[in-house]
């Protein structure tokens, strides 16, 4: 049975027009916009084509709605510079992460949620009670991936047609996702996630908050990884920009956010500030840090896929049972997981006895 809002899903997630759908497939943009509507049903070799033009298999058109993330629930930066097809291809992309996360729940035990509902706080003081909550204390996030994962977040990437976005977080139900720009330095990737895990504690289901919300989102995650106690501890007065590229090394972070940090904390002075920003500016270190940090990676995607490879599963049999093409399962875990599941395989359907309890540690 033909489902029309897999087609527009589908389309969605590829960028594609209406027009531009209907001109490859050698029909007109009202009739793509009938199959959308249920007002016309397509052919077999209509759908056929479809799948061929959209990179969808034909069968993926046929089965029950799919959960998308709602663009009124979900966290995205620069809502406003953000084109609507690009805001589009990133939330369809959220909804194929949804069916391989809940293939993935279907079969192992991962971590429940511990994320606590902070709205009212202000983002220093959620940071430092969540640190307190999780007992980190003012110790370095060692990896905020793992920390996330730990703590029920299911983390996936961005694809790579999102790759001008910089992240979102949003609820589903009572479990929070996080989805991650894979393509950034590892000290901006970090700062993502922090900045991802203020929205799920701040801003918790309340969607686009415009400015004031991303202001507060980033300076909850530079609270998160800087604490002010560990930074006030250094007594940093007047640093150069060579020192802070040393500092910045505790807490994984860029160069430019602990100058940041220093400034919000009053341990340098407006002047100077700026003079920081400027140098740091013209040694490109906004964009590539010296001695940068690598990128951090799924501990649970990498476990699961790991047991999937020890019963001779592949990522074209997960792909298989959800209707979908492998290049689409890879895309959701692309950069992290360190080495994914072979694309090829006997088509053999993975199950379990008892499904394993994935520790996160």
């Amino acid at each position: 049975m033909f489902n029309p809002s897999r087609l527009a899903l589908a389309r969605r997630r590829r960028g594609m027009t209406k027009i531009r759908l209907a001109k490859a497939i050698g029909l007109t943009p009202r009739s793509i916009s009938g199959f959308e509507t249920r007002s016309i049903s397509p052919s077999s070799e209509t759908i056929q084509a479809l799948g061929l033009a959209l990179g969808f298999p034909p069968d993926f058109f046929s089965g029950e709605d799919l959960v998308e993330p709602l663009k009124e629930s979900a966290s995205f930066r620069a809502l406003t510079s953000m084109s609507a097809a690009e805001r589009d291809t990133a939330l369809a992309a959220g909804a194929i992460a949804f069916e391989v996360a809940s293939w993935i729940g279907a079969r192992f035990e991962l971590p429940e949620p511990e994320i606590p509902d902070l709205r009212g706080s202000t983002p220093e003081a959620a940071a430092a009670a969540l640190r307190s909550q999780w007992g980190l204390g003012e110790l370095p996030v060692s990896n905020m991936i793992h920390l996330l994962e730990s703590k029920g977040v299911r983390v996936f990437s961005l694809t790579q047609e999102c790759k001008e976005v910089d992240a979102f977080s949003v609820w589903r139900g009572k479990v929070p996702f996080t989805f991650l720009n894979t393509m950034k330095s590892g000290e901006r990737g970090r700062f993502d996630a922090a900045h991802e895990l203020g929205h799920l504690t701040l801003h918790r289901h309340g969607g686009p908050g415009g400015r004031n919300a991303e202001i507060e989102a980033d300076r909850f995650g530079a609270a998160f990884l800087m604490p002010e106690g560990s930074v006030l501890a250094l007594g940093i007065r007047n640093p150069r920009v060579d020192q802070l590229v040393k500092l910045r090394k505790r807490w994984k972070v860029a160069t430019i956010a602990l100058t940041h940090r220093l400034n919000a904390l009053g341990m340098i002075t407006e002047w100077h500030y700026r003079h920081l920003c400027i140098e740091i500016s013209r040694r490109g270190f906004r964009t590539s840090e010296p001695e940068g940090i690598p990128r951090e990676t799924s501990q649970v995607l990498d476990k699961v896929f790991a047991a999937l490879r020890q019963e001779g599963a592949t990522k074209a049999d997960v792909a298989r049972e959800l209707h979908l093409y492998p290049v689409d399962v890879e895309a959701v875990v692309f950069g992290l997981v360190i080495s994914s599941i072979d694309g090829s395989g006997s088509g053999g359907s993975p199950t379990r006895r008892r499904p394993p309890n994935l520790r996160v540690v």
